[in-house]
Parts: C-alpha cells; structure tokens; sequence
C-alpha cells in the first residue's frame, strides 16, 4: 500500500476492487460515489516526468490510455448511461485531464475522468463506436439549451438526471439472475413503469424488484389527455436550464423566458386566428370561463346585468352564473332539444336591452354536441352582446376561427389539447374591445388582467400543443372519426336497447356517450376494469346523481344512470377499440341476465305501465 504524495492519502490495495485498480481513499468516495469525479491509475506516480511520460497530462495519448472491464464501468457515468439505453458495456479508452489544486497539476483526486466518445472539451479524444452519441441514440430529444449529459461543467442542469440514471443503473447491475425482458404493451392492458419515486436519494441500495404494473386501456380523453412526446420536447429545456422569470426585464435569463412566452402566445393565437395580443395565460379553462363571464358583469354592472348561458354548460359556468346571480345579476339559463343543440329563436328572443354577455359552449364535455357557434356569434354581434364560449373541448380537435365566428371571449385548457395540466388562456378581443375586471390582484402581468407569473415551461407547452393540435387536425379527426364509428356499430349490433345520446350529426366524434337499457352504470363500470371510462364529467362523476346534462335532454332518469361516455383521442388504437367493445358487450350481457328489469322486457312486459311502490 502505497501514499500519495500531494494528500498523503494510502492507496487502497489492488484487491480492494474487482479488476485490480487502486486508488486513493481520499478519492475513493468521489471515484464510486459519482460517475464524474477524480481517476487513479493503477500505480501511483511521484515523478512529474514519469508522469508526463505516461501521458496524463496529454503530453502522449498512447500511454495514457487504460482499457477497464464491465465491472468498473458498472459505476462509471458511461455505464449508467449505456445502461439506460439497453447497451452494452465494453472497454473503452479514457483519458485524464489536467487537474487544478494546491500541489499543481500533479494533484490526482482533481483529476477529471473524460470517455473519449469523440471530441469534448478539455482535450482531444479519439472516437469510440462501441456506444452511440446520445444524440444520435435519441432523435428528437433534445431541445435548445439541453447540453450532453457527459460535458463536464454541466452538472448545475444535469445533476438531478444523472442521479436518476445512476440509480437505475446500478438497481439494473445489481437484480441477480438473467435479466427481465423489456415490457411490451399487450393488446388489453398498457404496462405501466413501477411507482414514481425521487430521483435524488442518498441511498444507492438497490430496491427489490417489483413486478411490472398493469394498466387500464385509457378511454377517458374527455377528462384529461397523455402529454404528447413533442410537447415534453420542448418543455424540457425550460424545466432545466432556461428557468429564469419571464418577468425579469435586467437580465439574458429573464429575456429567454420571455422570449419563449411570446412565442407560445403566437402558436396559441394561430390556433384560433386571433391576434398574439389578445391571449392571456390562465391556469385552465376554469379560471378563463370565472374571468370571462364575472369579469364582463361586474365591469358593466353599472349599465347591464342580465346574463345568458345554458342548461347544459360546465359546472365552472353555471356556478359563476349563481354566485353572480347572488350579487343581483339575471341569469336566463336556456333549455336545449332533444338533440342537446339551443333553439336559436329562444336565444334571440332571451336577449334583453341590459344583457351584456352569451356564453354558451362549443363542444360539450358529456354528450359531444356541437353548438352553432357562428350563428350564436352573428346574433350577439347584431344585438351588440358579448359572445364567451368555453372551447376547452373543441379547440385543437376542430377548425375555430374567432374573427369568422364572431367570438369575443373563448376559454381554453392546455391538458385537454395533449399539453401540461394547470396551464390555460383565455382569449379576449381588442377591437371592439373587450374590457373585464381582474379577479386577482398583483403584479399586473398579463396586461392587468391575470396578475402573478407566468409559468413558463406551463406555457410553452402549452404553445407547442397548439402547434401540434394545428399540424395533426385533419388527420386526427377523420381517424377518430373512423374509430368512433367502429365502436358504435360493433356495439349496436351486438346489444339491443343501446341508445347514442346527443345529436349524430352535430356531434364531435371522439366523445361517445352511450346509455344501456336495464344496466346500471356504476355497475358497468366496476365491470370494466380494464379500461378507464367515466359516467359523465370528471367533475361530477362523484355523484350518484343522474347527469343534468342528460336530464336537460330529455333522457329517462333509468337511461341516464346507465350511460357510459366513450373517449377516442390521438393515441387511441383500433386493438384498444375493439377490446373495449369485446368487454362492453360481454359485461352488458352478464348483467342483464342478472337484471329483473331485463327479464321483464323479454316477457314483454312495459315497463312504464308499472306502478312502483316503495316500501
């Protein structure tokens, strides 16, 4: 056992590590504790002319170059990453770069390790092939300002993903046996990865390896969608390295973000045909519909307070109608058809000299229905009424034009377009202009409209949704448009008493919303459990009680308990169709023939002729 001669350290004894290297203790920690620290070689030098003679300092790339086994690579930054990409680990050349200390360039635990995967900074370094540069192994992974996980001096942006990945290389290197396939997704359930856990810990034990988490198919769009790869994309580099506050005027970091939030605002904009200025950034179509429907009233109270909306609107409209109705105002909640579609004459005759806002919804969240967003906008406009409708459901899925349809306020969500959760905007017109009182006060962001600061990452996602949304249209609708008919005929023709609520023809197609004769919802969904579906709102679907927009249809309260909503969106496959319906009909069956009621109709008894006692 030998000493370093700048720290004094021991050395520790070749049969302290599996391939026979040494190093020092005081370098021990940093060498296997993280990938990127200080190097030993395997025999310890004192002669700074030997030393330059064995190229460590890049005096002679030969002699400086060791080759190592899998073993010692198995905590080494490259091992961690090879492992992450499924590849394997072979020797591979090394070399040391100049360190910086009290003793000069002869202090080896401030030496840096760098894998010469081609040319890097701090010296030169022949190519290796055996692994792949990460930008060649992931395509389309990295975003502006996202630097290479091996460039040393980037710790501050990739510190918390090399902790993860080191975490999960050597929980990999460390299960005993042969090692598990990698999981596929069968044509039933989705497999999921195992529960989240931190990225930063400081214990590196391995866990016990779980088995793989099966997964409902997911049919529930309607309530929120995944987050398309392409908005992670380019979120990414604003969760790590351009993180500063959009509204920092003095600084380059401010100014990025800035930079980026204008930008987002544009691909929102385009989305609808509005104009940059006019979006502002919420955090959902919740707050966007309080803002335009309590900030319109309660600015014109003075001159107008009568309000219109429908029967059928969200539960965000509908309570900012009431707790405005408790401040005074008139509220005229218009019935719907049948069909779930507004009789326009009964608007046209609702609308009142001191009205002073529409709202009405363009696509609705439980039966799919279609509004006639264009006429309704022609009609507010000729009577000099603001039109609102809360678009969260159509924006992105159809063509929304707010010039063309004479909208003056529309609500969106980013986690219904495939982007992040807790981000939204609402637009609101400038000419004519659209004034609104704020809701909140601060800083006066968002042109004094919705202060506090914008999120950027949030919003850039959100951008990039839009930007998607606006390239994937066509193509997403008619293939839902195709699914959606393939569910509905599958089913049909297999089950009598299936009745499609909502009008079919004025109707967005990923949003199916089927009721079962003599089947009690909740049951079928408890019977379904391998596919993610829901009753009705995400925000109601707590309720036994039987959807109001159903009963604002007109449906029988025993048809509105078994309804079901179907959702078809942009990740949706004709395999996961076709075993939802497969499932469906196989369940719908089983509890019928459990069902007394069913067994009624087939001995052709009517039920509406019977008289229920209770008892």
């Amino acid at each position: 056992m030998g000493r370093d001669r700048c720290s004094g350290q021991p050395w520790l004894a070749s049969d302290a590590h599996p391939n026979g290297h040494e190093c020092a203790k005081g370098a021990a920690t940093l060498h296997h504790g993280f990938p990127n620290a200080a190097h030993q070689l395997s025999t310890p030098h004192s002669d700074p002319e030997e030393e330059t003679k064995m190229g460590l300092f890049g005096a002679e790339e030969r002699p400086g170059r060791h080759a190592h086994g899998a073993t010692h690579h198995e905590a080494h930054l490259d091992a961690v990453e090879a492992a992450w990409l499924g590849l394997s680990v072979g020797t591979h050349g090394h070399r040391h770069l100049r360190g910086i200390g009290k003793c000069g360039p002869r202090r080896w635990p401030k030496s840096r390790l760098y894998v010469s995967h081609g040319k890097r900074r701090g010296g030169r370094s022949r190519p290796d092939e055996s692994l792949p540069d990460r930008r060649e192994a992931l395509p389309g992974a990295w975003g502006p300002g996202l630097q290479p996980l091996r460039k040393v001096g980037s710790a501050s942006g990739t510190m918390l993903l090399r902790a993860a990945w080191r975490r999960a290389a050597v929980a990999v290197t460390a299960a005993p046996g042969p090692k598990p396939a990698a999981p596929t997704r069968g044509l039933r359930l989705r497999v999921g990865d195992h529960a989240p856990q931190s990225a930063v810990t400081a214990d590196t034990t391995a866990a016990p390896e779980a088995g793989p988490v099966l997964r409902p198919l997911y049919m529930d769009v309607q309530a929120t969608t995944p987050l398309d790869p392409r908005v992670l994309d380019a979120m990414l580099p604003y969760l790590i390295n351009y993180y500063g506050n959009p509204h920092s005027r003095t600084h380059a970091y401010g100014w990025e973000s800035e930079a980026a939030m204008e930008r987002a605002r544009q691909q929102v904009a385009s989305l609808i045909g509005a104009d940059p200025r006019e979006i502002i950034f919420t955090s959902g179509a919740t707050e966007s519909n309080n803002i335009a429907i309590k900030g319109v009233a309660r600015f014109y109270r003075s001159r107008k307070k009568h309000l219109i909306t429908t029967q059928t609107e969200h539960k965000c409209v509908l309570d900012s109608c009431r707790s405005l109705e408790a401040e005074g105002f008139q509220v005229t909640y218009l019935p719907v058809q049948k069909s779930g579609i507004i009789d326009l004459k009964e608007l046209e005759a609702a609308i009142q000299p001191d009205t002073s806002l529409v709202s009405v919804m363009t696509v609705n969240n439980e039966i799919g229905v279609k509004q006639p967003i264009a006429e309704i906008g022609q009609i507010c406009s000729s009577r000099k009424v603001y039109f609102h409708t809360d678009a969260a459901q159509a924006v992105g899925k159809i063509p929304l034009n707010v010039n063309d349809m004479k909208i003056d306020l529309m609500s969106i969500s980013g986690h219904k377009i495939y982007g992040p959760k807790g981000v939204g905007a609402i637009y609101i017109r400038r000419r004519p202009r659209v004034r609104v009182e704020a809701l909140q006060s601060g800083g006066g962001q968002e042109r004094g409209m919705r202060s506090g600061t914008v999120p950027t990452p949030l919003v850039v996602g959100l951008g990039a949704a839009c930007e998607v949304a606006q390239q994937e249209m066509e193509y997403d609708h008619k293939r839902i448009s195709k699914l959606a008919e393939r569910l509905i005929q599958n089913i049909m023709k297999s089950l009598p008493d299936v009745v499609m609520n909502g009008d079919p023809e004025h109707h967005y197609p990923g949003c199916i919303n089927l009721s079962f004769a003599y089947v009690e919802g909740e049951s079928l969904l408890m019977a379904l459990k391998d596919v993610a579906l829901s009753s009705g709102s995400a925000c109601t679907s707590a309720s036994l009680e039987p959807s109001y927009v159903l009963r604002a249809i007109g449906t029988d309260e025993d048809l509105a308990h078994s309804s079901i909503r179907f959702g078809i969106g942009r990740f949706t496959t004709e395999e996961e169709v076709d075993y939802t319906v497969e499932k469906c009909i196989q369940h719908v069956k089983r509890l019928r023939e459990m069902s007394p009621l069913w067994e009624m109709v087939q001995d052709g008894i009517d039920l509406k002729s019977i008289k229920w006692t209770q008892h």
